[in-house]
């Protein structure tokens, strides 16, 4: 069965009447005209067909927990439209944080996760009522329940633990491999868990979590994953009779960015899942724990895309032809971060246009400032609007203003209606933090 993390494009993509691209039942030459370019737009159609998607998928485990990584996009709006849907919230700093506490989410469905939380960050996470904190070290452990006991309150906690597990991913978004920053090494369990029961008796350990990486095409890493919690928590209730009965698998499941790629059906993982915890369960002997999960770029990315206008370009002799946009590696580093592959399409009507191979090139001062290497367009002119795909997570999330370049508006479509969720930063805005000292005026 297939699902919606398995689409290069939002679910409501078409070409209209008038021959242009149309998502959300707006037309993006319209969008581009109206909100200026570059331009993120979030098909909220899409957005909730997925999370949808990963309800019906895991309907069939009745201890299961669906929380947003909100690293992937975190702004009100979306926020506030995964609250709707039941969703909770993996959240990584006091800003994501904030975000969701305003956007109205349930708090006690919010995780704070990170492998260098600050004593401001924990204490906000604590004042509005953050329902488990993940903790990463032994250094906070000792914070946390320091912090704790000035509240005299007890937080929920679960522990972060590295499984050994080594996707096959980019280098960098491998978080559950022995050699990481992340977590806790299996062989540090035993002593952290003497400290909890014994010394920082404000904390609560409730179970324990793991994350395996990102972009993830593979299903046998989250069996394997399961059965080192699973017999974690067996060994665990063995030692110390301390019955834990939460795991959380973090999230890591790949979307489709370009037509080579074939990540797995969020029904399909959750079968892999479903039957892995269940087989595990009966193998070591313990109670059905709380199922935790944390998908990030599959229930956001699919929903997601950026307009450009395009302007100059080049043509090297005998060699490639350079085509220019008004955007590039500030509101969109992946390529440059990660050799991220993207695909997209000229958005505005191209009548009889040939196909002509480009490399599409960014307007800022870097020479790796390449958003896709050698793609098939339709004669793409200065002035036309190109529609990259698959851009919903992580693009506006490692945004920057290099160059000091403004970062770009994002809106919200459905039912051929557009609302502004971000808005354009302006020249005020870039400039709106400095201060020039009186001793140089």
């Amino acid at each position: 069965m297939e699902s919606t993390n398995q689409s290069l494009k939002p679910i409501t993509t078409k070409i209209n009447e008038s021959g242009n691209l149309e998502i959300g039942g707006c037309d993006l030459v319209d969008l581009a005209e109206k909100y200026g370019t570059p331009l993120y737009v979030i098909d909220e159609a899409t957005l909730r067909s997925i999370c949808a998607d990963y309800k019906h998928a895991f309907a069939s485990y009745n201890k299961v927990n669906m929380m947003f990584a909100s690293k992937s996009l975190c702004t009100m709006a979306t926020s506030a439209i995964l609250a709707q849907e039941g969703f909770g919230f993996d959240v990584v700093s006091s800003g994501e944080i904030y975000t969701v506490y305003k956007a109205g989410a349930d708090m006690s469905k919010v995780l704070f996760n990170g492998n260098n939380k600050s004593i401001d960050e924990l204490t906000l996470a604590l004042e509005v009522g953050v329902g488990r904190i993940s903790v990463d070290n032994f250094l906070e452990l000792a914070l946390l329940d320091q912090i704790a006991k000035s509240q005299n309150k007890i937080v929920d906690i679960l522990l972060r633990i590295t499984p050994g597990i080594e996707c096959h991913t980019h280098e960098y978004i491998q978080t559950g491999h022995l050699d990481s920053k992340f977590g806790f090494d299996l062989t540090q369990i035993d002593e952290a868990v003497d400290l909890i029961l014994n010394d920082y008796t404000n904390l609560k350990l409730h179970g324990l979590h793991a994350h395996i990486g990102s972009q993830i095409f593979e299903t046998k890493v989250y069996h394997d994953e399961i059965e080192i919690l699973v017999k974690e928590l067996a060994r665990l209730d063995e030692k110390f009779g301390l019955k834990l009965d939460e795991i959380n698998i973090g999230g890591g499941l790949g979307v489709k960015y370009t037509e080579k790629d074939v990540p797995p059906s969020t029904f399909e993982i959750a079968q892999v899942i479903i039957n892995s915890l269940n087989e595990s369960i009966k193998k070591y002997g313990i109670e059905p724990p709380a199922l935790f999960l944390e998908p990030g770029r599959s229930i956001i990315s699919t929903s997601g895309t950026t307009l450009y206008t395009i302007g100059s370009s080049k043509q090297v002799p005998h060699g490639k032809k350079y085509v220019a946009i008004d955007g590039g590696m500030s509101d969109n580093p992946r390529p440059s971060m990660y050799q991220a592959e993207y695909s997209a399409e000229i958005a505005n009507k191209k009548e009889n246009a040939a196909l002509q191979t480009v490399t599409i090139a960014g307007r800022f001062c870097e020479s790796g400032d390449i958003l896709i290497k050698d793609i098939e367009l339709t004669e793409p002119l200065r002035g036309d609007i190109l529609c990259v795909y698959n851009t919903g997570a992580y693009n506006y999330s490692m945004a920057s203003n290099y160059n000091r370049v403004q970062k770009p508006q994002m809106v919200i479509v459905n039912n051929s209606k557009s609302d502004i969720i971000v808005s354009r930063e302006t020249l005020e805005d870039l400039i709106s933090h400095d201060i020039v000292p009186d001793r140089l005026k």
